[in-house]
């Protein structure tokens, strides 16, 4: 039972409240994690790994997300979405231009401010308890990378939907709110739909619902191997395969591709996805080891 399953998360559920539920259908057998968070309150992709699949976490490209949310100007709250207690603002809308005309500095490498009801750590405390026992802290500002953001309607209630296109560790909140800020105004978030992490999309999702009613969640499953496609391809010669089961490393002649020094590459046996290796020096060595 390995492999990536891809959930679409509702909202009301947290991340590591999906990964339970999944474990507990495959009788606690195997080990299964998530490969990015996202809020309680936030809905979308959230991709499993089941098994050994867990060994491939570092391997995976999720660097880019892309997100669906709603920007709500008039009104900034402490958690910078629509859960949170109203701080400040007066209720002042903006226009769509308004909007538009920010954006652009929004765009690029970006400093933010992660917020206080967040999970970073401080101290071995996550920033949320300790804002929910009012102590607040200082935090640094953190660098990310925001490769797209694009109005893609205006709705009666004065807030705009945004499509955006972004690395790992930005915080959605906190753009809203911040191009509240740069629009003379204040912001918070509303909805928010993460729409694609890395090469998982909607359209690999299962609601949960499905996932319940599912007696070989493998049937589900994507293979080990798909996510890891931007990683070149190296066959292993037959006659190597009691090397490969024992995690060996190989030479030169035992494989068919080439492979740069040092860099991982998916290796196969007989058609079939063996693991993660890297040369060093005349031999291949493994990262990962995937065969039973």
């Amino acid at each position: 039972m390995n492999g990536f399953l891809c959930v679409l998360k509702p909202p009301g559920m947290t991340s590591s409240d999906v990964v339970v539920r999944v474990r507990r259908q495959l009788g606690g057998r195997e080990k299964v994690g998530h490969a990015g968070t996202l809020d309680p309150e936030a809905a979308g992709v959230l991709p499993l790994m089941v098994g050994k699949a867990a060994r491939l976490f570092d391997y995976l490209v999720e660097k880019e997300k892309t997100y669906v949310a709603q920007i709500k100007p008039g009104y900034a709250t402490d958690t910078q979405d629509a859960h949170g207690r109203v701080v400040a603002g007066s209720g002042m809308r903006a226009t769509q231009a308004q909007l538009e005309a920010v954006l652009p500095g929004f765009i690029g490498e970006i400093g933010q401010i992660p917020p206080m009801y967040s999970a970073l750590k401080r101290d071995g405390q996550k920033l949320c308890d300790l804002a929910r026992q009012g102590i607040d802290v200082k935090v640094e500002p953190r660098k990310t990378q925001v490769y797209d953001i694009a109005v893609t309607h205006a709705l009666p209630d004065g807030s705009f939907m945004l499509k955006i296109r972004c690395g790992r560790g930005t915080y959605i909140r906190t753009l809203c709110h911040d191009i509240g800020a740069a629009m003379g105004t204040h912001a918070h978030m509303g909805m928010l739909l993460r729409t694609r992490t890395g090469m998982f999309t909607l359209d690999d999702a299962h609601t949960v619902e499905r996932i319940a009613r599912t007696d070989d969640l493998a049937a589900l499953f994507v293979p080990m191997d798909r996510p890891l496609a931007h990683l070149p391809a190296v066959a292993v010669m037959p006659e190597a395969e009691r090397f490969v089961r024992n995690g060996n490393a190989l030479t030169r002649r035992e494989l068919s591709g080439t492979a740069a020094q040092g860099q991982p590459v998916r290796l196969y046996l007989n058609g079939r996805f063996a693991g993660i290796g890297r040369m060093q020096g005349d031999v291949m060595k493994f990262d990962a080891m995937l065969l039973e």
